[in-house]
Formats: C-alpha cells, structure tokens, sequence
C-alpha cells in the first residue's frame, strides 16, 4: 500500500491519500479520544503521542498535531504505520455511525430556496476546493433577518491561521456574488 502526504495550509495538519475511499457521504472530524469511539482507525491514531485531530474526508484523512507535541518527522512514520495496519486489518472505517453533513434546521418558503442555494454552492464548487487542503465547510445555519450565514470549519482548515481569510475572502464573496441575501459569512463554535 502506498500512501502519499502532502502538506495543508495549516502547519499542525498534514494530509495523508491512502489511495482508497474512506467516507462515501459526508465527512468526519475527531477532536479527542472520546469522539473518536466509533472509528477504530481514529482511535489508533489517537493513541500516538502527539496527534491532536483527525479528519476523514472522501479519499484522504488528516491528522494535526499538537502544538506543543512531537515535530511531523517524528510523527508521520508512526502515522503511516498505524493507517497501513488498519486497511490490512481489514477493520471497518466505522461502527455504526453516520457521515456528519449540513445541518438539519428546517426552513420554510423562500428562505429554503436560499438555504437550498447556499448548500448547492457550497457542495458544488467551495467544498471540493477546500478538500483540496485536507479540510471540508459545513453549512451550520441561515439568519433570514440579517443575511448571515454559519459555516462549520474542519479538518485542515480548522484552526488554519489562514482560515478566516479563506471564510471572508472566499467562501463570503463568492456566497454574496451568488445569493445576493446574503449579507456576511461566520465561522460556528
């Protein structure tokens, strides 16, 4: 099995492309050993000394450090290892959890063909781009009254210090372009 790496714009991540799918629908994020219960990959990898996150996209994860943890030389072998083992295991990705998408809320009238608008954008030309980097931008909600769109941030791009020039730059000016009622875009906590 061969696996490449390539680095993000966020220097504590490192994306890894085993070369196979790894979430059909949807992606997951991991923030700590608990979350990461019902993953048996990302629970190998938390148990490495060091590994702060771990995002699973379409056909690559990636793995972030802790700030003040081990270096990525340090680091990615043993990351590497702990993936190989997995896919020749044969272990399953997951145990009974489902992809994380868009958020759920109801919408009703003309601001569900907006929200329908800003997901179909989202989808179709800011996600895969920001894939690219090892991260992914959730729809989280809509604001009728005030325009302002909430985004999820994960992965690669959460905590990426260029994170909020991508949010504003060009998540909000190509949303803004597209679906004029929207007034401003805003990263979720």
């Amino acid at each position: 099995m061969f696996i490449q790496t390539e680095a993000t714009p966020n220097p504590n991540t490192l994306k890894f492309m085993p070369g196979r799918v790894l979430a059909e629908t949807g992606s997951h994020d991991f923030r700590s050993t608990e979350e990461a219960a019902s993953s048996p990959l990302a629970k190998r990898l938390f148990e490495l000394e060091g590994v702060s996150g771990v995002f699973f996209g379409h056909d690559f994860l990636t793995v972030t450090r802790a700030e003040d943890g081990l270096d990525w030389p340090q680091l990615k072998a043993p990351i590497l290892a702990a993936v190989m083992d997995h896919f020749t295991s044969g272990e399953p990705l997951f145990e009974g959890e489902s992809a994380q998408g868009h958020g759920d809320t109801e919408y009703e009238g003309e601001t569900a063909q907006i929200v329908a608008e800003i997901k179909d954008l989202l989808d179709s030309r800011i996600r895969p781009a920001v894939a690219q980097d090892g991260g992914d931008i959730l729809f989280d909600r809509f604001e009728a009254d005030t325009g302002i769109v909430y985004l999820h941030m994960r992965g690669a791009c959460s905590g990426c210090p260029s994170s909020s020039a991508t949010l504003k730059s060009g998540v909000e000016n190509m949303l803004r372009h597209y679906v004029p009622e929207v007034t401003r875009v805003e990263q979720s906590l």
